[in-house]
C-alpha cells in the first residue's frame, strides 16, 4: 500500500509555454474561421470600403433653436494700401458639446457676403440653428479681408461663451465683442498704426456686434443630437474666366437687340437647404486606392500633397470676388426655385452637372461634361472640400415639359431636350412657372457611392427645399441605360445650341458696358454698308463669320457675327461656286485677310485699328 501511494502522480507545475499554447491555439481557430468566411464569400463580389455608412446619430435631450444675428463691426484694419480700407467678410464656426457620429464630421460653418471698401460694415446676416443642447455653444467668428489675387487676410477673432442655456435663457442683444488681433495680418495694423499718425480719428481697436435670439425648444423628432441650419437658404454663384477658357465654358447672356451672347466663365454655385438632412443620407468616401485614405486624412507625403491640392482647387473654384452674386431666401418657396433654374440657365444648352450635398445641407454644383477640362474641375472630392463624409453625390441636369401637370414619363409628355418645344429657350423667353421644369439627378459618384436605396428618401428632400419643381430620380445601375440615353440627349443638345452664338472672349478682366454696346453697333453698321447681290451677300456671310479685334484702353475684346446653321451652310456654297474674294474687307483697309480669316489691320501706331 505503501509502495501504491507513493508511486501516485503529482500535478505538474505550470509552466511558462502554456501561455504561448493557448494563444496558439486561439489564433489557428480564428485563422480557420477567416478561411471558412472567405471560401463562402469566394463568389460575392467584393467591394472596398466607404460608401454608405449605418452609424446612428447619438442620443441627446432635445435643444433649443437659436438665431445668430451679425451686425456689424467699427474700426477694422486697412489692407488695401491704396484705398485704406478693407473687404472684409466673417467666417463664422458654431461648437457645441454634442457627441458626433465620426470624429472627422465637419463643422457648422457660416459665411457673410463682403462689404465692399469699409472698415465700418454693416452685415446685419442672420443664422438659425436648431437643436443647440441646453450646454451651450463656443462660437468663433473669424474676420477677413477678401482678396481674389492673393490668400484673404485674417483682421481679427472674436469668439463667444456661453456655458448653458436655461428655458427662460434672454439671449444676448447686440452685444460689442473686442476683436482680438492674435492671428491678424500684421501688415493690416501696420497700415492701421500708420494713419492712425496722421488722423485722430482713427481707433487701434476694434468690435464686432453679434445677437443671439432664443426661439424656443426644437421638435428634434428622429434627429438626435446634432445640429442643422433652418435658414436662411442663401446662395451664391462664382465666375471665374481664366479657368472658363481653360475648360472651354461659356455663361449665356443677353446682348443689345436681343441676340443670345456667350462669355468665357466657369460657373461654380451653392446653394444652403433648409434642413434637418435625413439621417440615412450618411456616406463616407471609398477607399479603391490605398493612397486615397491617407489623401482625406491627410496623413501620407502624398496624401498630403494631393489633400493641399485639392483644397486649393475647391477655394479657386468656389472663390468670392467682386463678380460674386448673393442672395437669400427666408424659407423655401417657388421663387428659390426659379433661383435654382435661373443658376442653371433652365434647359437651355443640355447642361450636366456634378453635385455634392453636405451634411448641413449645402448644394454645391458646377457642370461637368467629357471635356478632360470641365471634367477635371467637377470631381466629387473637389466639391466636398476634402470632407470624409456627405449626405449624397451625383449628377443632374434640368427638362422643360411640353405639359406641366403631367410627369415627366407620362404618355404623351415631350420634353427639350430632346424635343424641340415652343414657348421656351433658346429662341424665346423661357417659363417662369417651376412646374414646367423636371430635375433628373442620380447617385453617379464613385467617390462617395451613394447607396441607390436612399433615393426616396433624398428625393423627398430636394422637393421640399425646391417647390413646384418636378423631382426625377434615377439609378446609375439599375437605370443606366435610360439615364445613358438621357445623357447622350442633354449632349447633342449641347453641341446644337452651342451654335447660332455671338462669344466674347475675356483676358480676366470685364469690359465696361459702354465698350461692348460700342463695339455691337460698330459690327452692325460694318455688315449694314455692304452691297447687294450675290457678292455682296456672300462678303457678308463671311465677314459676319470672321474675328473682329478693338483695343479700347488696356482691354481686348473679340467679337463674332454669327448666323444659324443653314445659312452657314448656304453661306459656305455661294462662297465655294463663287470663288475665293482676296479683297476681304472695306476700301478704308479696316480688315485684311490673314490666314483664311478677317483681322483688324493695323495702324500706323502698330495697334489695331479702333
Amino acid at each position: 500500500m505503501e509502495n501504491e501511494k507513493d508511486e501516485q502522480p503529482s500535478q505538474r507545475k505550470d509552466h511558462r509555454t502554456d501561455a504561448f499554447a493557448t494563444k496558439f491555439v486561439d489564433k489557428t481557430t480564428s485563422w480557420q474561421q477567416k478561411a471558412l468566411r472567405r471560401v463562402a464569400t469566394k463568389n460575392e463580389p467584393r467591394q472596398p470600403p466607404g460608401g454608405l455608412d449605418k452609424t446612428p446619430i447619438p442620443d441627446a435631450p432635445p435643444g433649443y433653436t437659436l438665431r445668430f444675428i451679425f451686425h456689424r463691426a467699427n474700426s477694422l484694419p486697412m489692407a488695401d494700401l491704396s484705398s485704406l480700407s478693407s473687404d472684409p467678410y466673417l467666417s463664422v464656426q458654431l461648437h457645441t458639446d454634442l457627441p458626433s457620429r465620426h470624429k472627422q464630421d465637419p463643422h457648422m460653418r457660416f459665411r457673410t457676403p463682403t462689404i465692399r471698401k469699409s472698415t465700418h460694415p454693416v452685415w446685419n446676416c442672420e443664422w438659425t440653428v436648431a437643436n443647440v443642447p441646453s450646454t451651450g455653444f463656443k462660437l468663433k467668428a473669424r474676420i477677413y479681408d477678401e482678396d481674389p489675387a492673393d490668400h484673404d487676410d485674417r483682421l481679427g477673432n472674436v469668439h463667444v461663451h456661453v456655458d448653458s442655456i436655461p428655458d427662460n435663457w434672454l439671449g444676448i442683444r447686440e452685444q460689442q465683442y473686442k476683436i482680438k488681433k492674435r492671428m491678424g495680418s500684421k501688415r493690416a495694423y501696420f497700415i492701421r498704426g500708420c494713419a492712425a499718425m496722421f488722423n485722430r480719428n482713427i481707433e487701434m481697436s476694434g468690435n464686432l456686434v453679434i445677437s443671439v435670439q432664443m426661439l424656443g425648444k426644437t421638435d428634434v423628432g428622429n434627429n438626435g443630437g446634432r445640429i442643422w441650419t433652418i435658414g436662411p437658404c442663401a446662395w451664391s454663384r462664382h465666375l471665374s474666366p481664366m479657368i472658363g477658357r481653360l475648360a472651354g465654358t461659356k455663361e449665356p447672356g443677353q446682348g443689345k437687340n436681343g441676340t443670345k451672347s456667350q462669355r468665357y466663365n466657369f460657373q461654380a454655385n451653392q446653394f444652403q437647404f433648409a434642413g434637418p438632412v435625413p439621417p440615412p443620407l450618411y456616406h463616407r468616401y471609398v477607399e479603391f486606392k490605398p493612397f486615397i485614405a491617407g489623401m482625406f486624412n491627410d496623413t501620407s507625403l502624398r496624401g498630403r500633397i494631393l489633400n493641399r491640392a485639392l483644397h486649393h482647387q475647391h477655394s479657386r473654384i468656389y472663390n468670392y470676388d467682386r463678380t460674386t452674386l448673393y442672395g437669400s431666401f427666408p424659407s423655401p418657396s417657388k421663387d428659390m426655385s426659379l433661383q435654382f433654374l435661373d443658376l442653371v440657365h433652365r434647359d437651355y444648352g443640355g447642361r450636366i452637372y456634378t453635385y455634392v450635398m453636405t451634411l448641413d445641407g449645402m448644394w454645391r454644383f458646377t457642370e461637368t461634361g467629357k471635356e478632360f477640362g470641365i471634367d477635371l474641375l467637377s470631381k466629387h472630392t473637389m466639391h466636398a472640400d476634402m470632407d470624409i463624409y456627405i449626405a449624397f453625390s451625383g449628377e443632374f441636369f434640368v427638362r422643360r415639359l411640353k405639359t406641366p401637370h403631367k410627369g415627366p414619363f407620362d404618355s404623351g409628355q415631350e420634353t427639350h431636350p430632346a424635343a424641340d418645344l415652343d414657348g421656351g429657350s433658346p429662341p424665346a423667353d423661357p417659363p417662369s412657372d417651376p412646374a414646367y421644369y423636371a430635375l433628373y439627378i442620380d447617385n453617379d459618384s464613385g467617390t462617395y457611392r451613394p447607396s441607390a436605396g436612399l433615393l426616396p428618401l433624398f428625393k423627398e428632400f430636394m422637393q421640399k427645399n425646391l417647390p413646384g419643381l418636378k423631382v426625377v430620380t434615377l439609378d446609375c445601375v439599375a437605370d443606366a441605360d435610360r439615364m445613358g440615353k438621357l445623357k447622350r440627349e442633354q449632349r447633342e443638345r449641347k453641341k446644337a445650341e452651342g451654335h447660332g452664338t455671338v462669344v466674347l472672349q475675356d483676358d480676366g478682366s470685364s469690359l465696361s458696358s459702354s465698350d461692348e454696346e460700342e463695339l455691337e453697333e460698330r459690327v452692325r453698321e460694318y455688315v449694314g454698308n455692304e452691297g447687294g447681290g450675290e457678292e455682296g451677300s456672300m462678303k457678308k456671310e463671311r465677314k459676319k463669320e470672321q474675328l473682329k479685334r478693338e483695343i479700347k484702353g488696356s482691354k481686348l475684346g473679340a467679337w463674332a457675327a454669327h448666323r444659324d446653321n443653314k445659312e452657314r451652310q448656304g453661306a459656305e456654297k455661294d462662297f465655294q461656286d463663287g470663288g475665293d474674294d482676296e479683297r476681304g474687307g472695306r476700301d478704308n483697309g479696316e480688315l485684311r485677310q490673314e490666314g483664311g480669316e478677317m483681322v483688324p489691320k493695323a495702324n500706323g501706331n502698330g495697334g489695331a485699328c479702333g
